[in-house]
């Protein structure tokens, strides 16, 4: 994946964890959280657990693109379509963006023991069923940042618009000590 993401101001002083040195070595750095767009909070504990907010696949606080996913044969010629390619890439920086929440409520990604959950969902044009393989794109980058870590129950899920239009949105429950 060539599209990283915004550090956080003061990252540098901080250590950086083997989770964030593996996402360096994929080109990727942790995003600042992204504002809300309603009222809730990026992400939440309860107990030993984080639980994130649907996460948008946000670069430097811009979508990279809009629209439904679609493999190309269905949707109307006037609506903006994503390719399932595309947005499997998407789906990777929701992930990203998502451990940018955990980390803002637990202080360092090395506490992650396991990603419990991932639930995804794909702004899908009706005809669309590839929701599954949109969704690998955060299962995989999950799994090459955490390894055993980052294995996971989940859901993909294609629904017929997302805020802002965007294409995906990933949320995750990640369990620390």
């Amino acid at each position: 994946m060539s599209t990283s993401a915004q550090a956080q101001p003061g990252a540098a002083d901080a250590p950086v964890s083997a989770v964030e040195k593996r996402l360096a070595d994929l080109g990727l750095t942790l995003p600042e959280v992204a504002a809300p767009v309603a009222a809730y909070v990026p992400a939440v504990v309860s107990g030993s657990h984080v639980y994130t907010s649907g996460q948008l696949p946000f670069v430097n606080g811009k979508l990279p693109a809009t629209g439904k996913v679609s493999a190309g044969t269905e949707g109307y010629a006037d609506e903006p379509t994503v390719s399932p390619e595309d947005a499997q890439r998407f789906a990777a920086i929701c992930a990203v963006n998502a451990l940018a929440a955990v980390k803002s409520v637990i202080g360092d990604l090395d506490r992650i023991t396991r990603i419990v959950k991932v639930v995804g969902f794909v702004s899908s044009d009706p005809s669309f069923t590839g929701q599954p393989g949109v969704i690998n794109g955060a299962s995989e980058l999950l799994g090459r940042v955490l390894g055993d870590a980052g294995q996971h129950a989940r859901s993909a899920v294609g629904v017929s618009v997302l805020p802002l239009d965007s294409p995906v949105e990933v949320e995750l429950i990640a369990e620390f000590s």
